[in-house]
């Protein structure tokens, strides 16, 4: 069940405290053998206007996504994201990084989006924010890896196969 998440935001903060009592020694308290503290640290990636660069992807649609600190605007392909995306399902998928890394309305984006339609493109802006935000804080990859952000959602749509009406649908069998 990869890839599918149905838990809330309260749930992903419970995984993330446990997650951390276990990577500490119950006995000391310190971090535990599993988790060096000398592993070796992330440098922010940073453009010369202090930007964040990557790429997202979903079915058939890729996102490119820069964000900087800002008021939280997010302008999708030149328009608001409240134009472009005007199901609310979309633009609360695209804030799930943001609300669960507890960014909300601290970063500005700026993405262009091409291919697929308005779901695959959203799931798409959604990858590139989380792998923005963690080129920009390296230290919330732990967040948004655990709440399933940064891994891209392979599936896509089956293609046709011959002698068939769809990609599995046969056509319609008459007797007569």
């Amino acid at each position: 069940m990869s890839g599918t998440h149905t838990g809330t935001l309260a749930d992903l903060k419970d995984v993330l405290a446990a997650r951390q009592v276990a990577a500490t020694d119950p006995i000391t308290g310190e971090p535990s053998a599993a988790m060096p503290s000398d592993a070796p640290r992330r440098e922010p990636k940073r453009d010369v206007f202090g930007r964040s660069y990557a790429t997202g992807r979903r079915k058939e649609s890729v996102a490119r996504v820069w964000i900087k600190p800002g008021k939280g605007e997010i302008m999708v392909n030149g328009k608001r994201v409240v134009q472009y995306f005007a199901r609310p399902v979309l633009r609360m998928l695209i804030t799930q990084p943001f609300l669960v890394a507890d960014r909300y309305n601290q970063f500005d984006v700026y993405c262009t989006v091409t291919g697929g339609g308005l779901s695959g493109q959203a799931g798409a802006v959604r990858h590139g924010i989380s792998r923005a935000l963690t080129n920009y804080e390296p230290d919330l990859r732990s967040i948004l890896k655990v709440a399933g952000f940064l891994t891209r959602d392979s599936r896509a749509v089956e293609r046709k196969k011959y002698g068939k009406a769809k990609a599995r649908r046969s056509f319609q069998f008459s007797k007569r």
